[in-house]
Protein backbone atom coordinates (compact mmCIF):
# COMPACT_ATOMS: atom_id res chain seq x y z
CA UNK A 1 0.00 0.00 0.00
CA UNK A 2 1.22 3.41 -0.49
CA UNK A 3 1.43 5.89 2.27
CA UNK A 4 -1.47 8.14 2.89
CA UNK A 5 -0.28 11.71 2.23
CA UNK A 6 -1.02 14.22 4.89
CA UNK A 7 -0.99 17.57 2.96
CA UNK A 8 -2.91 19.82 5.86
CA UNK A 9 -1.92 21.06 9.35
CA UNK A 10 -4.35 21.39 11.93
CA UNK A 11 -7.42 22.25 11.51
CA UNK A 12 -7.85 19.84 8.49
CA UNK A 13 -10.24 20.56 5.94
CA UNK A 14 -14.28 19.60 7.18
CA UNK A 15 -14.54 15.90 7.44
CA UNK A 16 -16.76 13.13 6.37
CA UNK A 17 -17.69 9.59 7.92
CA UNK A 18 -17.57 7.45 5.11
CA UNK A 19 -17.72 3.73 5.22
CA UNK A 20 -17.84 2.75 1.72
CA UNK A 21 -16.14 3.92 -1.40
CA UNK A 22 -18.89 5.17 -3.02
CA UNK A 23 -19.58 7.39 -0.10
CA UNK A 24 -15.66 8.37 -0.27
CA UNK A 25 -15.66 9.15 -3.92
CA UNK A 26 -18.89 11.23 -3.38
CA UNK A 27 -17.33 13.38 -0.81
CA UNK A 28 -14.14 14.18 -3.29
CA UNK A 29 -16.02 14.78 -6.02
CA UNK A 30 -17.86 17.73 -4.15
CA UNK A 31 -15.17 19.03 -2.00
CA UNK A 32 -14.77 22.81 -2.57
CA UNK A 33 -10.82 23.96 -2.55
CA UNK A 34 -10.09 23.32 1.05
CA UNK A 35 -10.46 19.91 0.44
CA UNK A 36 -11.77 16.89 2.50
CA UNK A 37 -10.96 14.69 5.31
CA UNK A 38 -12.03 11.41 4.88
CA UNK A 39 -12.95 10.03 8.02
CA UNK A 40 -13.42 6.06 8.98
CA UNK A 41 -16.22 4.77 11.36
CA UNK A 42 -15.82 5.04 14.97
CA UNK A 43 -12.86 1.95 15.78
CA UNK A 44 -12.52 1.09 11.95
CA UNK A 45 -9.41 -0.08 12.35
CA UNK A 46 -10.13 -3.07 14.67
CA UNK A 47 -12.93 -4.32 12.51
CA UNK A 48 -11.89 -2.83 9.00
CA UNK A 49 -8.40 -3.31 9.10
CA UNK A 50 -5.80 -0.28 8.33
CA UNK A 51 -4.93 -1.85 5.05
CA UNK A 52 -8.51 -1.96 4.20
CA UNK A 53 -8.87 1.34 4.94
CA UNK A 54 -6.22 2.40 2.52
CA UNK A 55 -8.33 0.49 -0.18
CA UNK A 56 -10.92 2.18 0.25
CA UNK A 57 -9.29 6.03 0.29
CA UNK A 58 -6.90 5.26 -2.58
CA UNK A 59 -9.52 3.93 -4.88
CA UNK A 60 -11.26 7.23 -4.22
CA UNK A 61 -8.19 9.21 -4.65
CA UNK A 62 -7.29 7.67 -7.96
CA UNK A 63 -10.94 8.55 -9.29
CA UNK A 64 -10.10 12.14 -8.52
CA UNK A 65 -6.67 12.73 -8.26
CA UNK A 66 -6.88 16.25 -8.44
CA UNK A 67 -9.04 16.94 -5.02
CA UNK A 68 -6.83 17.75 -2.03
CA UNK A 69 -7.86 14.74 1.00
CA UNK A 70 -6.30 13.83 3.84
CA UNK A 71 -7.78 10.61 5.90
CA UNK A 72 -8.14 9.58 9.11
CA UNK A 73 -8.30 6.08 10.39
CA UNK A 74 -10.39 6.08 13.83
CA UNK A 75 -8.55 3.39 16.46
CA UNK A 76 -10.70 3.65 19.32
CA UNK A 77 -9.03 2.91 22.69
CA UNK A 78 -6.52 0.48 21.38
CA UNK A 79 -3.14 1.40 20.33
CA UNK A 80 -2.14 -2.18 18.92
CA UNK A 81 -4.45 -0.91 16.05
CA UNK A 82 -2.53 2.37 15.54
CA UNK A 83 0.61 1.27 15.77
CA UNK A 84 -1.11 -1.13 12.86
CA UNK A 85 -2.27 1.87 10.35
CA UNK A 86 0.53 3.10 10.80
CA UNK A 87 2.53 0.27 9.99
CA UNK A 88 0.34 0.07 7.20
CA UNK A 89 1.04 3.57 5.47
CA UNK A 90 -2.26 5.72 7.54
CA UNK A 91 -0.46 8.90 7.53
CA UNK A 92 -4.01 10.34 9.64
CA UNK A 93 -4.89 8.08 12.59
CA UNK A 94 -7.32 9.31 15.55
CA UNK A 95 -6.51 7.19 19.13
CA UNK A 96 -8.63 7.99 22.10
CA UNK A 97 -6.57 10.69 24.15
CA UNK A 98 -7.26 8.50 27.60
CA UNK A 99 -5.77 5.22 25.65
CA UNK A 100 -2.79 4.94 28.68
CA UNK A 101 -0.30 4.33 25.53
CA UNK A 102 -1.19 7.62 23.83
CA UNK A 103 2.08 9.23 24.68
CA UNK A 104 3.78 5.83 23.07
CA UNK A 105 1.51 6.03 20.14
CA UNK A 106 2.22 9.61 19.70
CA UNK A 107 5.88 9.22 19.86
CA UNK A 108 5.59 6.26 17.25
CA UNK A 109 3.37 8.85 14.90
CA UNK A 110 5.78 11.72 15.41
CA UNK A 111 8.72 9.90 14.25
CA UNK A 112 6.77 7.84 11.42
CA UNK A 113 5.38 11.38 10.21
CA UNK A 114 1.58 10.73 10.80
CA UNK A 115 -0.80 13.21 12.64
CA UNK A 116 -1.97 11.67 15.36
CA UNK A 117 -5.65 13.29 17.31
CA UNK A 118 -6.93 12.36 20.32
CA UNK A 119 -10.07 11.83 19.55
CA UNK A 120 -12.82 12.32 16.44
CA UNK A 121 -13.17 16.01 14.50
CA UNK A 122 -17.01 16.90 13.94
CA UNK A 123 -17.90 15.03 11.02
CA UNK A 124 -20.81 14.79 8.38
CA UNK A 125 -22.12 10.64 8.40
CA UNK A 126 -22.01 10.19 4.69
CA UNK A 127 -24.68 6.89 5.37
CA UNK A 128 -27.21 9.58 7.22
CA UNK A 129 -27.44 11.11 3.29
CA UNK A 130 -29.10 9.70 -0.22
CA UNK A 131 -26.70 10.75 -1.96
CA UNK A 132 -28.61 9.31 -5.25
CA UNK A 133 -30.55 12.56 -4.88
CA UNK A 134 -29.62 16.38 -5.49
CA UNK A 135 -30.60 17.06 -1.97
CA UNK A 136 -28.55 14.68 -0.14
CA UNK A 137 -25.85 16.10 -2.17
CA UNK A 138 -26.22 19.92 -1.73
CA UNK A 139 -26.39 19.12 2.03
CA UNK A 140 -22.69 17.35 1.54
CA UNK A 141 -21.87 20.09 -0.67
CA UNK A 142 -22.82 23.01 2.19
CA UNK A 143 -20.69 21.04 4.89
CA UNK A 144 -17.58 20.84 2.95
CA UNK A 145 -17.79 24.82 1.72
CA UNK A 146 -18.20 25.79 6.01
CA UNK A 147 -15.13 28.64 6.32
CA UNK A 148 -12.77 27.34 9.11
CA UNK A 149 -13.67 29.82 11.14
CA UNK A 150 -17.63 29.28 11.49
CA UNK A 151 -18.63 28.94 14.79
CA UNK A 152 -22.13 29.29 13.91
CA UNK A 153 -22.22 25.69 13.93
CA UNK A 154 -25.26 25.21 11.72
CA UNK A 155 -23.94 22.55 9.67
CA UNK A 156 -21.28 20.97 12.52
Amino acid sequence: MSASPLPFAAPFPPAVTVVSPAEAMAALSLAGPRGVTLLSAEGAAGFLGPRAWRVLVDSARAAHPGVAAADLLCCGRAPGDALAALRAGCRGIVLDGSSPAFAAIAAACAEGGAALLPGRPPALEARSLDLRRAAGKARLAAWLAVPPDDTRGHLR
